[in-house]
């Protein structure tokens, strides 16, 4: 294993905490897979490395933004593992209806008049991640035959 294997993870995980596999991917091009795997479970061994710390800190930086859906999407696409994508979940402090409310009520000053303007804000809350009875929720559930 180099010396310029290990500085490079130790210098990108001096920045921020990143998930094995986001490290694997960075690194793969530096070294052998024998070298990257065997300094990777050297990092988590000295607690360097923590899939599980990466998933809670990537959800308390987000969750304000985002629904449930869009952070699990997230951490599975940083090869986050499920078990460890359910315990940063929840960690969570608001619900996700109190959550979804405030992310619309940073975009929106008012509650939809027409279903033009339901129809709009429901897409931007669905982008977010939150499900479709969180936003219906949110939206004050307006009738079907309005949002159609």
């Amino acid at each position: 294993m180099s010396d310029a294997l290990r500085e490079k993870a130790l210098r990108l995980l001096a920045r921020r905490d990143h998930s094995r596999a986001e490290l694997v991917r960075k690194l793969r091009e530096d070294g052998s897979a024998e070298d990257v795997a065997a300094l990777l479970a050297r990092l988590e061994e000295g607690g360097l490395l923590s899939d599980a710390r990466f998933a809670k800190q990537f959800v308390s930086s987000r969750a304000t933004r985002f629904g449930a859906r869009r952070l699990a999407h997230d951490l599975r696409q940083r090869g986050i593992s499920d078990s460890d994508a359910t315990d940063a979940m929840a960690s969570m402090e608001l619900d996700e209806t109190a959550r979804a409310r405030a992310v619309w009520a940073r975009r929106f000053d008012c509650a939809p008049q027409d279903a033009k303007t339901w129809a709009k804000q429901a897409r931007f809350l669905q982008s977010r991640g939150f499900s479709t009875d969180t936003i219906r929720k949110v939206l004050r559930e307006q009738p079907e035959q309005e949002h159609e």
